[in-house]
Order: C-alpha cells, then structure tokens, then sequence
C-alpha cells in the first residue's frame, strides 16, 4: 500500500513539474523586486529544500510547518499555505529624500539584510514581511536623519546605521523577522549644497595652511632669537675667560719682569761691590750714552742735544758722580738703621768670664 502510495505521489509529482514552472518567478513588490519559489502542490509526499519552512494549512486553519526533508501530507485537506526562505536576505532600500537638522535635503538609499526567524509570525503577522519592513527601513531613516546634522551625516554613519537597525528591530520582532544590518549606500547632496561644502573644505585648509605657517614663522624667529642669545652669552663667555687669561698672562709678565729686574740689580751691586766695580759701571754708561745718541733722529725730526754732546767723558764723569752721591746717601741710611752698642756694654762684654768651680 505504501509502496502504491509513493509510485502514484512521484507520478503526480512529475506531472506537476511538467505543468507548473519549477524555475523562480519575479514577485514583484513596490520597494524591492526578489526571487521566490511558488507554491507546491500537495502531492502526499513532499520533500521540503534546506533552509526553507513550509507552512501548511488544514482546512483554512494552521497546522504545521514542514521540515526540511520527506514529509507527507493528506490531499484535499491539507494545503501548503506560504514559502519562507529561512536564508539572509538582502534587499535594496530605493532612494529617498530626507532633510537633515539644519534644513539639508539628502537624497540617501541603502540597503538591508534581514533573516526571518518564525515563519509562523512572518506569515501570519503581516501581510508582506519584507514590503513592511523597507517601508519601516524608509521611514526610520528620515526620523533618524533629522536629528542628524549634515557634517554629523558624514561623520557619523556607522551610529546612524546602527540606531536604524536597532529601530527597524523594535518593530519587527512582532512580524518574526530580524534584520541584521542596515548599510547606507549613497547621500546624494543638493548641487549648491556641494559647492558650498566644497568651498567650506578650501577655506579651512587654507585657514589650515595660514595657521601652520604662522606657526612655523614663530618657530623660526624663536630659534633665531635663541640661537643669538646663545651666541652673545658664549661669546661673552669666551670674552671674560679672555679678559681673565690675558689678565693673569700680564700679571705673570709683571712678576717674571720685576724678579728678573731684581736679579740684575742684585748682580749688579754684587759686581759693583768687587773691585775696580766703579770702572765697569763707567764703561756700562759710556756706552748707554753712545747707544742712545745712534737712536737720535730715527722716530723724529725734533732733537735735544745737550751743550756738550761732543764730550763723552765728561757726561761719563758726570753720571758717574751721581752715582756716587746715591751711593753715599745709601750707605748713610744703612749707617742709621745698624744700632750702635753702648760703651758700658762693650766694657762688660771685655770682662773675662769667672773661673768655673
């Protein structure tokens, strides 16, 4: 009997795939045109595709919803009511006008993903799921775009997405139907609109370009002026360390020149005090003097002579008898300074010494 029953549904079956079209047909909708399958006939044995539910109808009432796989059903009193593709579905949002925050119309279109998740609710809850849910799309997008500004549009379209999506939910959980993405496509901006953007973009990339120059002016004149005050400090610096060498090479000159000068003084008295000292010091100022009167006329025209110029013993003589009043008033202050022991002393100091015991 089971047997009979199958032969006669698989020769229904393929009767009716010779009748009625197996290929999609266009069902058409006035937001979004997509493919569907048809309806099936009921033929008591039915094998029902992946991801697709089929919802049955028993006498004008629902019965079940078909699985994937073999299934039966009794003729004449059971009917294959509506097809649900259980699979993601994308359909496209046609454009629409929106006017923004600040009286901005947009011409935006999108598109949306949706899933159906209880067949029953999406064929039994609204009349066209997916008409009813791009007309929600359409109209949660000019709600959501009013309180947009236009900059914020651009700015902000992933939030603006996802407060679309998260409002097209709200309303169509009661149909069984969950969209999982809402994605703009286009904004479409008013030509004027455009151009003003457009020359709002230039004015602050220049106002960008003028700020940075500025900027890099004022960097430029303060590494300068800190470059010169650096400068004028190191220099003075080197200066002061300049002033400070100089001034110690100056006072070392002055110490090895007086020491130096000392030393000859000391030698010279030393040699004076020898013998026959006075003729050495007579020929030293004979010649001195003929030193000096070679150097006459070199540096200027103007020259002093003495009376007796011609007489070189005579200056000689001279500058020696200086020599020797200088030397006589020394010796006198020498003279002065040495104590002089008294007499009574001198006689104490002849005693001879007593006897030791």
């Amino acid at each position: 009997m089971l047997q009979t029953l199958c032969r006669t549904g698989g020769a229904v079956l393929k009767h009716s795939q010779r009748t009625v079209p197996t290929l999609p047909v266009l069902w058409a909708t006035q937001a979004q045109q997509r493919w569907a399958s048809s309806l099936p006939m009921n033929t008591v044995v039915l094998f029902v595709p992946q991801q697709e539910s089929w919802v049955v109808e028993r006498m004008g009432r629902f019965h079940r919803i078909l699985d994937p796989g073999l299934n039966f059903l009794i003729p004449i009193l059971d009917k294959i009511r509506y097809v649900q593709s259980l699979k993601e579905i994308v359909i496209d949002v046609p454009e629409q006008s929106a006017v923004s925050l600040d009286n901005v119309t947009l011409q935006i279109d999108g598109v949306l993903y949706l899933r159906i998740l209880d067949p029953f609710k999406a064929s039994y809850g609204v009349e066209d799921p997916e008409y009813a849910v791009t007309q929600l799309a359409q109209t949660t997008m000019r709600s959501e775009l009013g309180k947009l500004t236009l900059d914020k549009v651009f700015r902000e379209r992933e939030t603006l997405n996802t407060n679309i999506v998260h409002s097209i939910n709200q309303a169509s959980d009661a149909w069984g139907i969950r969209c999982l993405r809402y994605e703009i496509k286009d904004i479409h901006v008013p030509p004027r609109v455009k151009e003003s953007m457009q020359m709002q973009v230039e004015a602050e990339r220049k106002k960008r370009a003028t700020v940075l120059e500025s900027e890099g002016h004022k960097e430029a004149a303060i590494n300068v002026a800190e470059g010169r005050k650096q400068a004028q400090i190191l220099a003075s610096e080197g200066q002061k360390a300049e002033q400070i060498n100089n001034a110690a090479g100056e006072a070392n000159a002055v110490l090895a020149k007086a020491e130096a000068k000392a030393k000859a003084i000391r030698l010279l008295s030393e040699a004076l005090a020898e013998q026959n000292g006075n003729a050495a010091a007579s020929l030293s100022v004979a010649e001195q003097y003929v030193s000096a009167f070679s150097k006459l006329a070199k540096e200027s025209n103007t020259i002093l002579l003495p009376s007796n110029s011609g007489d070189i013993s005579g200056m000689v003589t001279q500058a020696m008898a200086i020599y020797g009043s200088l030397a006589k008033q020394s010796a006198k202050k020498i003279e002065c300074v040495t104590p002089v022991t008294p007499e009574w002393a001198m006689e104490k100091s002849e005693d001879p010494a007593p006897p030791a015991q």
